[in-house]
């Protein structure tokens, strides 16, 4: 029979002459009402230890039956609020594809960190990437495949304009890159809407007063790269940022796939603190290891230019007023 364990990161605390407490994963105390069941029971059956005399912990002596039950709604309790598991939880990337592409001293560390979390990690070019925006949409794949592209450089004028069209194809685009002592991560794209690369730099040409020099910088009108270069240290903060929000996304894909199968997700509606992983723009500062988070929109396309009137004929516009 498969019995419960206290679910990773929850704990039972025992406050000398009080009740035993809860301590949540999320780092919450709630007090216990144990009924006619001791703390000392209680812990040792979520801890799936054994009583004393080899008795299973949730097994009480024979003729206390009542406490038995008890302790089952107990643990029942536990289950229905998350904080007790029948099997250990699966890694949260699990069942996801990430494909990994760019300068190694940044796709190492993402590939080692993303398939540490469960995921199938997968090199792939450029030309790949092309070719998966291109492919028609396939709904076994929907929210479980992603794209990562690091770069230790500003990104060059069109390199990712195909890889914008991914999630059209509800494919995760994930980015990032370096300008100077500053390395870039640019929010996670996963369906028509999202914040693509070219949003994120029509924002921050629209925010600096030095568009002008910072457009002619991405352009390439600049002097050789002095760095600095990500060190294994800041390799690792980016990786980990990067994974974060490959988790988020797969969390929030679980838990839609759950909404619409009519069944709950443990953990479900957990929040993050900060900004949304869809809406938030982080530059890192190599130096320190500090960084910051900004908020940031998609860009309405525009409507296109009216076509030029014919010669010799004239607009509404250009008559209003006009005597004939």
């Amino acid at each position: 029979m498969t019995r419960s364990r206290l679910a990773p990161g929850a704990g039972i605390v025992t406050v000398p002459g009080a009740a035993p407490v809860l301590r949540t994963s999320g780092g919450e105390f709630l007090r216990i009402d144990t009924g006619g069941v001791t703390g000392e029971a209680l812990a040792r059956r979520l801890a799936g230890e054994e009583a004393p005399g080899g008795e299973p912990s949730g097994g009480e002596p024979s003729g206390e039956e009542p406490q038995t039950a008890e302790l089952a709604r107990l643990v029942e309790a536990f289950e229905t609020g998350g904080h007790a598991v029948s099997a250990p939880p699966r890694a949260p990337l699990t069942g996801r594809t990430v494909h990994v592409l760019g300068d190694p001293v940044l796709t190492g560390p993402v590939a080692r960190c993303a398939g540490a979390e469960g995921a199938e990690v997968r090199p792939i070019t450029p030309d790949q990437v092309a070719e998966l925006a291109r492919a028609v949409p396939d709904h076994r794949t929907e929210g479980r495949v992603a794209v990562v592209w690091c770069l230790d450089s500003p990104v060059p004028e069109g390199l990712w304009d195909a890889a914008d069209r991914l999630p059209d194809r509800r494919i995760a685009w994930l980015r990032c890159h370096r300008e100077g002592s500053h390395s870039w991560t640019e929010p996670l794209a996963a369906a028509p809407g999202d914040v693509t690369s070219r949003h994120v730099r029509l924002r921050r040409l629209a925010a600096t007063p030095a568009h002008r020099e910072l457009a002619a910088y991405w352009a390439g009108h600049r002097t050789p790269d002095t760095g600095p270069h990500p060190t294994a240290a800041s390799a690792a903060l980016i990786a980990a940022l990067l994974t974060a929000d490959l988790i988020a996304w797969a969390e929030a894909e679980a838990e839609a796939e759950a909404e619409a199968k009519g069944v709950g997700v443990g953990g479900a509606g957990r929040q993050s603190a900060g900004l949304p992983g869809r809406r938030r723009l982080r530059r890192i500062d190599l130096r320190d290891l500090t960084f910051t988070e900004h908020p940031v929109l998609p860009v309405p396309d525009v409507a296109p230019l009216p076509a030029p009137a014919p010669a010799g004929t004239r607009s509404r516009s250009d008559t209003a007023g006009a005597r004939p």
